[in-house]
């Protein structure tokens, strides 16, 4: 989607708060499981594949429920047919699909329904740390995450033996691997990048950072904050010296660069495997994963790249209903149905499944990495948050912090710049900024 496009959704999004400010959530008192016996319509707006067989599951065994599933764009895309939905009043779903960074744009705005009310909040044990703080505000429950994306190193094992390379386990051990690879052979680098603002704001987490921070409509930027300067440090020196391949994710070149050696790894998330297995085939056999390189040696750390959740929107008149399936796409046997066809699990019974944990991979050499993935879920750093307005700064991202990766501005200098333009346009959709 265009930054105008951007702009215009999350002006939507400033306007819808100002009206809704001083309302009460909506409360429908009705019991979940009575609801789904009753029966009654639904309508999900989401691009996530592995849903159309939930939903047949659950019309299955709910005979008096019809679904309308609905795939109305990806990301951006549904974000501003929900907007215009709620602005409009009319025509919008029960269900929405949402990733853990835009939920907070819209439950600032008060269109989500607060599921403490159908217990929701009382499944927090049920979801790895990372998912369930993208759904959930100051103890208030805003949705139920499907999937997640706790980040590891995905990398070219063959490669790595090729140039004698260890995997690295630091930061610094991956620096300097960086170096080893790219002067060994001048058409290989460890790493890509021309500008991925969750990819720097992922490490920022891993390093401990928290630059976002909301309370209600205040909001805190701080891109210069002990984390941000731990990236900053460990990514200027590489991007000085030419050491990052100058290659944009899922481009048809980044696919090749990934197959032919000029990319040597990945830090990324979960769930990248099927993505390698259906873009990267040439590389089968090849690749491997290992645990997220970490800021201090011996220590844990991890963060979330991506995942998303489902809410029910506010102004839906079958909200019980709406949470019922819910809980059977999340907790239930739809999660088994979503698992069994590749997603990435965000609940911790199926992340510490015996099965899930044993599965080879052949693309992998036979490795079972969901042990790797799983770790790296139980050690997700607690307490990150996003902007209300988390898709508008990513989609600036390129034109202010960016500028790092094409000119003489330092990372650290367009960080600035980016947090300069975010406080801005806080202030003028009507938010404090600090």
């Amino acid at each position: 989607m265009s930054t105008k496009t951007t702009r215009r959704l999350l002006a939507g999004t400033a306007l819808a708060l100002s009206a809704a400010l001083g309302l009460t959530a909506c409360g429908v008192g009705q019991d979940p499981s009575k609801a789904a016996a009753e029966g009654g319509e639904l309508t999900i707006w989401a691009w996530e594949p592995t849903l159309k067989k939930v939903v047949e599951a659950y019309e299955e065994e709910h005979p008096e429920v019809k679904i309308d599933l609905v795939n109305v764009g990806t990301g951006n895309d549904q974000y501003t047919a929900v907007q215009n939905a709620i602005s409009a009043g009319s025509g919008g779903p029960d269900i929405a699909q949402l990733e853990y960074f835009a939920m907070g744009q819209f439950e600032l705005s008060e269109s989500l329904a607060e599921l403490n009310e159908f217990g929701a909040d009382k499944l927090a044990d049920q979801f790895a740390t990372g998912p369930w703080e993208g759904m959930s505000t100051d103890s208030k429950v805003y949705g139920l995450p499907m999937d997640s994306g706790p980040m590891a190193l995905f990398y070219n094992a063959a490669l790595f033996k090729k140039h004698n390379i260890d995997v690295p386990k630091t930061w610094e051990q991956y620096a300097a691997a960086a170096r080893k690879l790219h002067e060994a052979d001048p058409k290989s680098y460890m790493v890509n990048d021309t500008g991925d603002a969750g990819f720097i704001t992922s490490l920022i987490w891993q390093a401990g950072g928290k630059p976002f921070t909301t309370q209600g409509t205040e909001v805190g930027i701080n891109l210069n904050d002990e984390g941000a300067q731990k990236v900053t440090k460990l990514w200027q020196p590489l991007l000085d010296d030419k050491m990052v391949a100058p290659i944009t994710s899922w481009s048809d070149e980044w696919y090749k660069g990934l197959g032919d050696g000029t990319i040597a790894s990945l830090v990324t998330g979960a769930w990248m495997p099927a993505n390698m297995e259906s873009g990267v085939a040439e590389g089968s056999g090849d690749w491997k994963v290992a645990p997220m390189p970490q800021w201090e040696d011996g220590n844990m750390a991890t963060a979330e790249n991506g995942g998303s959740g489902l809410s029910v929107l506010k102004d839906s008149k079958n909200a019980a209903l709406a949470y019922d399936f819910l809980e059977f796409a999340t907790v239930g046997e739809g999660a088994d149905l979503r698992i069994s066809q590749g997603a990435f699990p965000a609940t911790t019974k199926d992340l510490n499944d015996e099965e899930f944990l044993n599965r080879k991979f052949d693309y992998f050499g036979g490795q079972q990495i969901n042990k790797v993935l799983s770790d790296s879920s139980a050690n997700v750093v607690p307490g990150w948050s996003y902007l209300p307005f988390q898709a508008y700064a990513n989609s600036i991202f390129n034109d202010t912090a960016g500028k790092a990766y094409i000119s003489n501005t330092t990372l650290s200098d367009g960080l600035g710049q980016w947090q300069k333009s975010l406080q801005t346009y806080a202030t003028d959709q009507g938010f404090t900024a600090k």
